[in-house]
């Protein structure tokens, strides 16, 4: 099986079914630290050591989800990032939304 992050987002313009439990398993087994929450979306926390490492992070994933063209929701203070990540366009999970949590990760 190819790794997620060796995948890269495939547009969704709606009109495809989102992912349920048994297709978001295996993807989700993939990941480390997402949570999925009513399969809905994927989330996850970040700590770091001040605001400028939470920064630096922020636009590293930003450049990641630009990259992608598939943009993650996310909250950032001093100390922390959290990113939540769905398919606006189906308002749910699909493979792209792994795809962008593990090249985050990656990155």
């Amino acid at each position: 099986m190819e790794s997620l992050a060796t995948k890269h987002c495939v547009p969704c313009h709606g009109g495809v079914p989102r992912l349920t439990g048994e297709e978001i398993a295996p993807l989700l087994a993939q990941l480390g630290g997402w949570e999925v929450f009513e399969e809905h979306h994927l989330s996850k926390g970040y700590e770091f050591k001040n605001f400028a490492d939470a920064l630096a992070f922020v636009n590293r994933a930003g450049a990641v989800a630009e990259a992608e063209g598939h943009h993650p929701d996310i909250e950032f203070g001093w100390g922390y990032a959290r990113l939540r990540i769905y398919t606006h366009a189906i308002d749910g999970l699909s493979e792209s939304d792994f795809v962008l949590a593990a090249r985050i990760d990656a990155a």
